[in-house]
């Protein structure tokens, strides 16, 4: 790795410049400015880096005859002969990626993707030592998963996290991984900005940017400061082919260390991730809203629903609240707001701040774990009706949070079709809510099944999908 100019040389060109837009060069002003260097943070943070290898086994269907390659030939005679079957085939597919030591027992943070339905997973530490890992739990949604090693009572390097809400953009940083097999690689860069939100990687988008090099394989590693402190694990990078690309052009995100810390500590105390739940759902505060509200910028959440004997309705908020900041952190839209309640753990408090009729409210509320209540009375339908072959069930807090649904004042949805089945056919999809069955609103599994199996005639089907109202006829 190239050596880096010395911070004290960069401080004194810039205090060097003139007004004018002549460029003044100023020579180091002694040895020691020449010699500075990341060096000693490197030394310090690289030992509690891993290198990830990734082992999976898949099943391919091959076809039995190569001349089934041809699609001339495959359309007039491989039907015809019965050519046109493939036989299973197994293949090894190995993979490349990064982590974070975080405890020194052998505790290691890195992303879902990384290890995500691999047979085999294989440590090596910066010393070359190997162990083989066992998941103790993954996270999706944020794409952040934590593996175990049994050191056999060695203790490990490990990182310490770091305030990633400290951050400014400017400072410097470095990115740690093991970027296409090449072993332990280190990058230096600036944070390029802050919360950015619209990655589109994970359901809960607020990652730093940075233009320290990272590139494939780079995935799970750490980004510290300076002063060696975990302030994020890098999880993508843009290219021309979009998120996650091929390679490196200078933009690259980590999953900020709040985040990292909370879902880690879940997936440690449960083995899967449990988040904190608020009960409210919103929108971003538009320019056209900022201005009708006085506000200086558009920022902020909007309150759009409060589900009853939610967090947020125990705080007091309503319809029309817009929520400005978290724990004094400013909340600049719908997804910060999110973000900045799944760091909350599950029992501890968020003291929001609102704008309410044009006053400043402060308010706490406790989260709790989101109730798997009412029942979701899973049920397949079956029969002769439009949702044959769909499973539905209750609508509530925790099969929201499962699915991603907005919870809304509950009611049922589908969650899983069977391949081939009449609903199927009919083009519903899993995730559908469905709202009234021929005039009556559906307000559970029961009311549902009754509705289906009560037809006059035929069925009018109306679900809500994504926002919108669809509605389907189908004669009895």
């Amino acid at each position: 790795m190239r050596g880096v100019r010395g911070l004290a040389v960069v401080v004194a060109l810039l205090a060097a410049a003139p007004a004018a837009a002549q460029e003044v060069r100023v020579p180091p002003e002694s040895r020691a400015a020449i010699q500075q260097s990341f060096a000693p943070v490197v030394k310090a943070v690289a030992p509690a880096v891993v290198n990830i290898y990734t082992r999976k086994t898949v099943t391919v269907r091959q076809r039995s005859n190569p001349l089934l390659d041809d699609p001339f030939f495959r359309q007039f005679f491989g039907d015809q002969f019965g050519l046109n079957q493939s036989m299973p085939r197994e293949r090894v597919e190995r993979s490349l990626g990064s982590g974070v030591v975080i405890d020194p027992d052998g505790v290691i943070v890195t992303n879902n993707h990384v290890i995500e339905d691999a047979d085999e997973i294989t440590v090596v530490l910066s010393d070359r030592r190997e162990y083989p890992a066992t998941v103790v739990g993954r996270d999706p949604k944020t794409d952040i998963g934590v593996l175990r090693i049994d050191t056999r009572g060695r203790k490990l390097a490990y990182l310490e996290f770091g305030d990633a809400d400290g951050l400014e953009v400017g400072d410097l940083v470095l990115a740690i991984g093991n970027p296409f097999g090449l072993n332990q690689t280190v990058t230096s860069g600036i944070v390029s900005a802050l919360a950015r939100t619209s990655v589109g990687v994970t359901d809960y988008g607020f990652f730093i940017q940075t233009d320290a090099a990272i590139n494939p394989g780079n995935s799970g590693g750490a980004l510290v400061d300076m002063r060696g402190r975990l302030v994020g694990l890098n999880s993508a990078i843009y290219s021309r082919g979009g998120a996650a690309g091929a390679g490196s052009i200078g933009i690259g995100f980590a999953i900020p260390s709040a985040m990292v810390r909370a879902v880690a500590q879940s997936l440690l105390a449960h083995g899967r991730p449990v988040r904190s739940w608020f009960g409210a759902s919103g929108d971003t505060v538009s320019a056209e809203m900022a201005d009708s509200l006085g506000l200086d910028h558009p920022y902020g959440a909007i309150v759009a629903d409060v589900y009853a004997d939610s967090p947020a309705a125990k705080a007091g908020l309503r319809p029309g609240d817009v929520v400005l900041a978290i724990d004094g952190r400013e909340v600049e839209d719908v997804a910060a707001l999110r973000y900045r309640l799944a760091t909350v753990p599950v029992g501890g408090t968020a003291r929001l701040t609102l704008l309410r009729r044009g006053e400043r409210v402060e308010v706490s509320a406790q989260l709790i774990e989101p109730p798997d209540s009412p029942p979701r009375a899973l049920t397949l339908v079956d029969g002769r009706t439009p949702l044959s072959g769909a499973e539905i069930a209750n609508l509530n807090p925790a099969l929201a949070e499962e699915t991603g649904l907005p919870l809304g004042t509950g009611g049922v949805v589908i969650t899983r079709l069977q391949r081939g089945s009449v609903a199927a056919r009919l083009g519903f999809r899993p995730g559908d809510r469905v709202d009234v069955i021929n005039g009556r609103k559906i307000d559970g599994v029961a009311t549902a099944m009754k509705m289906l199996n009560a037809r006059q005639g035929g069925w009018r089907v109306e679900i809500l999908r994504d926002g919108e109202r669809l509605a389907m006829s189908v004669d009895g």
